[in-house]
């Protein structure tokens, strides 16, 4: 008889999700909840199960991101890479949305006038817009925007969420660890160099079905 194959995007997800907590299983990492609904959902994304022991979140992370997408917040992107692979389906239907503001005129124009990255200058004009407050701060790519946000931070941003996955080699892994430090603000990270635009877009899908009450599997 022939194994039957997986056909469905439903059966790929169940059968891909079933594999995840196998092979975790067999390295014998067992991750609490929510936590472990985030790192599958990365692992699902870049197929590297490194991300379950550097992915970490500050005590009570997850669920503030959860509670701020049930509210209908805005998700806040540093690179358009992410924002076009964050589920807007799922975010409509809190009345949430997701921007990055970057190719703005007001934005290009800060950069070239302070020597900021596009995405840093991009955050800071969105703080000076009131866009921070109660959004979900989201870095897949540029450490500067990360270490802009921080800046951020001290003069009176209050996002509900940061989430710093930025990856690369210079500035990146002190980017997560200075954001580490920080107890001001709920947090998640991918410690070290290892992150991108698909992780951190990975975590705000994850967080979007925990906020529907839905399962990794579902599609």
């Amino acid at each position: 008889m022939t194994e039957h194959v997986p056909v469905t995007g439903a059966e790929i997800a169940a059968r891909s999700f079933a594999i995840i907590r196998a092979e975790l299983a067999e390295r014998g990492i067992t991750l609490p909840q929510p936590l472990a609904t985030v790192v599958e959902r990365i692992i699902h994304t870049t197929a590297d199960f490194e991300f379950a022991t550097i992915t970490k979140a500050s005590p009570g992370a997850i669920e503030a991101g959860v509670a701020a997408l049930q509210r209908g917040c805005a998700v806040i992107t540093d690179v358009q890479m992410a924002r076009v692979g964050i589920d807007q389906r799922r975010l409509h239907r809190f009345g949430g949305a997701v921007y990055c503001f970057n190719d703005l005129p007001d934005v290009i124009q800060l950069a070239a006038a302070t020597g900021l990255t596009r995405s840093a200058a991009a955050l800071r004009w969105a703080h000076e817009q009131g866009h921070l407050t109660g959004a979900i701060v989201t870095i897949g790519n540029a450490p500067t925007a990360l270490f802009e946000v921080l800046d951020l931070l001290d003069r009176g941003a209050q996002p509900a969420l940061i989430i710093g996955v930025p990856v690369g080699f210079v500035n990146t892994a002190e980017s997560k660890a200075a954001l580490m430090a920080r107890q001001d603000v709920a947090w998640i990270v991918t410690a070290g160099r290892k992150g991108g635009s698909p992780v951190a877009t990975a975590i705000v899908n994850a967080l979007l079905r925990l906020a529907l009450g839905e399962d990794n599997r579902d599609v």
